[in-house]
């Protein structure tokens, strides 16, 4: 009987009606992710630490990299501010993972911009589907899902785009399976682990690709093993391997993509939105006395807890994955964009104020992680009680943003990474042919 990595392998060799628009809007968020983290302190250390120069770009900058240096360079600044897609029902960050991981080795390569095309479409698609195997659970283990899943993901990508033979990109994906690593304990303390994860799953899947090129030998059973991927990162070997495999190639998931309105944890989202109306209904600060949120219980110990240390966030990092700060960054600022994640607004006493005001509740009914929902109820101190819902997450499959609203997010983030406007519209001219020509990112290197 066939492995799952055969079985995926027999499907990208068939797979029809590539989701081009999803891919193109990838391309234009990603990049525009990186010009805005690019001259940020830890895409300073990403470039200086990695040593390998070579012909390949990291967006936004002069020095040239080698393949995977320049994925993980790309990788690491798109997901940096945590502005990137996400997928529900996950959740993992493809796009930070598979762009970076397809662009580099389609520039050294020379590949057409189809192969890019269908290596992008195929490494998000397994990044999305092999995260409703045994939803939540590579999270319990304390493991980064786009981290572990990214590996096989950029894998996919990467033997696909070069056109390996079923072979290797079986032998690429067990490789990469030895690759997959990132633990989640930047959640103590802001640390910077969780931006390199989808720039380190991304070489490694380069890596992969290459040395299974060369003949090297993986394990075919990498996911469903005795001794696999979701036994060792899950804790697991019994997913619902059905939805990894059903439909592969036909029927692609990856139409579903989120692409996030604000630069913060995906399940926060939805509560920012409820933050703001509450505000437009002429709320002000100083009148709430508390604010209760109804939360799902998956999403407590990396958004809630510790709540203390939550509702005084000690950086502007760790802020973006506490729900009381982003809720009153939205209720307070009327966004939770690039600029309400600043070490100075992040000691903003007007926000530090309302962020300590905010608890929530376990909704034991909550969807999670199949919908990311919103709730904010506010106790005033004239004794009314205001309260605003979202079953959805906005940008998600059931209000997705327009291919306008991607480009104006792009710009946006240009101009935030010091891009001039005329060099926005440049990339924005070439992400609408990149994948009818070979892929060259060279005149996006400053």
């Amino acid at each position: 009987m066939s492995t799952l990595s055969e079985q995926l392998a027999d499907a990208v060799q068939n797979a029809r009606n590539v989701p081009r628009e999803v891919a193109e809007k990838l391309l234009i968020d990603v990049a525009g992710l990186c010009v805005a983290a690019r001259n940020t302190d830890y895409v300073s250390a990403a470039l200086a630490g990695w040593e390998a120069s070579g012909g390949c770009t990291a967006i936004g900058h002069s020095r040239t990299l080698d393949a995977a240096g320049a994925a993980f360079v790309n990788g690491t600044a798109a997901h940096g501010e945590d502005f990137d897609d996400s997928f529900e029902g996950g959740p993992v960050h493809a796009g930070a993972v598979v762009v970076p991981a397809v662009l580099a080795v389609a520039e050294r390569e020379r590949l057409s911009g189809r192969d890019a095309l269908l290596g992008i479409a195929v490494g998000v698609e397994v990044m999305c589907r092999a995260s409703l195997v045994a939803p939540k659970l590579i999270h319990k283990a304390g493991f980064h899902p786009t981290a572990v899943l990214g590996a096989m993901g950029a894998a996919a990508s990467v033997a696909t785009a070069l056109r390996l033979s079923r072979n290797h990109f079986v032998n690429a994906l067990g490789i990469a399976g030895s690759m997959a690593a990132g633990i989640i304990e930047y959640l103590a303390e802001g640390a910077w682990t969780k931006r390199m994860h989808p720039g380190w799953a991304a070489q490694s899947g380069i890596r992969a690709a290459e040395l299974a090129r060369a003949g090297f030998v993986g394990p075919r059973a990498v996911f469903e093993g005795a001794h696999g991927l979701y036994h060792g990162f899950a804790r697991t070997t019994e997913g619902d391997w059905e939805k990894l495999i059903g439909g592969f190639g036909e029927r692609w998931v990856a139409n579903s993509l989120a692409f996030k309105p604000y630069a913060c944890g995906t399940m926060t989202q939805p509560y920012v939105d409820c933050a703001r109306r509450l505000a437009e209904k002429g709320v002000r600060a100083e009148e709430v006395v508390e604010m209760v949120c109804e939360a799902a219980e998956g999403t407590v110990h990396r958004l809630w807890e510790p709540l203390a240390d939550k509702q005084r966030p000690p950086n502007a990092y760790f802020a973006k994955f506490s729900q009381p700060y982003c809720i009153a960054a939205g209720f307070v600022l009327g966004h939770a964009g690039l600029e309400a994640f600043t070490e100075e607004r992040v000691r903003d006493e007007r926000l530090r104020s309302l962020a300590a005001k905010v608890r929530y509740e376990i909704d034991p009914d909550n969807p999670y992680p199949d919908e990311f929902t919103g709730h904010v109820r506010a106790r005033l101190k004239d004794g009314r009680t205001l309260e605003e819902r979202q079953g959805h997450l906005r940008g998600g499959r059931n209000e997705p943003l327009s291919r306008a609203d991607i480009e104006e997010k792009f710009r946006l983030n240009c101009a935030y990474g010091g891009w001039s406007a005329a060099r926005a519209e440049r990339f924005l001219a070439f992400a609408r042919q990149a994948f009818d020509s070979r892929i060259d990112l060279s005149p996006f290197r400053s």
